[in-house]
C-alpha cells in the first residue's frame, strides 16, 4: 500500500468507529489487591516452592505472528512459556497475557493474522477465567518501533475481532514502558476509551515511578483502573540496593492503592535472551529479609488463589 493511501486508510479506521463498545472495566479486584507472578515456568515454580502461597494469577506471553506458548511449551531464549499449564494446574487463578506485535502492526490490520486472532480467541474462551490481555505491550518502548497510528489501528483491530468472535472473559490492557526519560505524548498511542479497560506500566527501576505516577494520573483522568503489568528488581548490584528496590515498589503500591501488581520472579542471567543485559537475580526467595517482607506485604491485603477469587473480580 502506498504511504499516502496507508495514512488515509489508517485514519479512516480510527475515525470510523469499531464493531462494539466496551462495557465497564472488567475484573477490578474488590476487597484487596491482586497479585500476579511471572513469567517463565521455572521461575514461577521456584516462587511457589519457596513462598508456599499460590498467587492470584500468572504471567505468560505469546505473539500475534505465531500464537505459540499457549497450549504447547515455547521458548525463544527467554525461558518456557505455556499458559495452558496454569489453566490445567491452578483453577482458581487468572492469567495476564502479553501479546507481542513487534514488526507486525501493518500486517495485523491488513488481515494477515486473522487466523491467529481466531486461535487466540478460541484459547481465551476455553481458558474460562479472567484474562488481562496486554496488546502490543510497552507501546512506547523505542526498541519496539511502534508507530503510534499503526499501533492504534492494530490494537483496535484485534479488540474488534475478539469481540466479534464472542470473547467476553478478557480485559484489554494498554501498557506503557514508563521510561525514566519518557519521550513523546502517551496519548499519541491511545486506542480510545472504548478499547482500553486498564492502564498499565512497567517498573524495573525505582526512578520509573515518577513516570508511572504521570501515567496513573492519565488513568484516573480517563476513569480507568491501573496496574503494574511488569516489575522486577533487575540490576540490583547489592543486597542493600535490592532491598531498597522493594521498599520503593511497595511504598508506591500502598500509597496509590494499586489494584493489580505483577512481579517477574526471574534469575535473568540464566536465559540467553537476557544474559547479555546483566539484569542479575530478581528472585524474591534468594534473600531471607526480602522474602520475609514480601510475605508480610502479600498476606496483608493481597488476593491470592481461592475458590471465590473470580467473584472478587466481579465474575463467576
Amino acid at each position: 500500500m502506498k504511504p499516502f493511501l496507508k495514512v488515509v486508510f489508517v485514519t479512516a479506521m480510527i475515525c470510523g468507529g469499531g464493531l462494539a463498545k466496551a462495557a465497564a472495566p472488567p475484573f477490578i479486584p474488590h476487597g484487596g489487591k491482586l497479585l500476579i507472578i511471572g513469567q517463565q515456568r521455572d521461575s514461577i515454580d521456584g516462587y511457589l516452592a519457596s513462598i508456599g502461597i499460590v498467587p492470584g494469577g500468572f504471567m505468560s506471553y505469546t505473539s500475534i505472528q505465531t500464537v505459540d506458548g499457549l497450549v504447547k511449551p515455547a521458548t525463544h531464549g527467554a525461558g518456557i512459556m505455556q499458559a495452558q499449564y496454569y489453566v490445567n494446574h491452578y483453577p482458581h487463578t487468572v492469567l495476564q497475557l502479553g501479546l507481542y506485535m513487534v514488526g507486525a502492526l501493518d500486517q495485523v490490520w491488513e488481515g494477515k493474522y486473522d487466523n491467529n486472532i481466531a486461535k487466540l480467541a478460541d484459547w481465551i474462551k476455553r481458558a474460562n477465567r479472567p484474562i488481562y490481555l496486554r496488546i502490543g505491550y510497552e507501546f512506547d518502548l523505542p526498541d519496539n518501533h511502534y508507530d503510534p497510528l499503526s499501533y492504534k489501528v492494530a490494537y483496535r483491530y484485534i479488540v474488534d475481532h475478539l469481540r466479534a468472535l464472542g470473547v467476553t472473559n478478557v480485559a484489554y490492557v494498554w501498557h506503557s514502558a514508563s521510561l525514566i526519560e519518557s519521550k513523546g505524548n502517551f496519548m499519541d498511542w491511545y486506542p480510545g476509551d472504548d478499547y482500553v479497560d486498564w492502564f498499565a506500566v512497567s517498573i524495573f527501576n525505582p526512578m520509573q515511578i515518577a513516570t508511572a505516577k504521570k501515567f496513573l494520573k492519565l488513568a484516573r483522568d480517563h476513569h480507568k483502573p491501573f496496574m503494574i503489568a511488569e516489575s522486577s528488581a533487575v540490576g540490583s548490584v547489592s543486597t542493600r540496593v535490592k532491598r531498597e528496590w522493594f521498599k520503593h515498589l511497595f511504598d508506591f503500591i500502598n500509597a496509590e492503592d494499586i489494584k493489580v501488581v505483577c512481579y517477574i520472579n526471574s534469575y535473568w542471567d540464566a536465559y540467553p535472551l537476557f544474559s547479555s543485559m546483566h539484569w542479575g537475580d530478581a528472585q524474591i526467595q534468594d534473600d531471607p529479609e526480602i522474602m520475609a517482607r514480601w510475605l508480610q506485604q502479600i498476606k496483608n491485603g493481597f488476593l491470592q488463589s481461592s475458590p471465590d477469587l473470580f467473584e472478587k473480580l466481579g465474575t463467576h
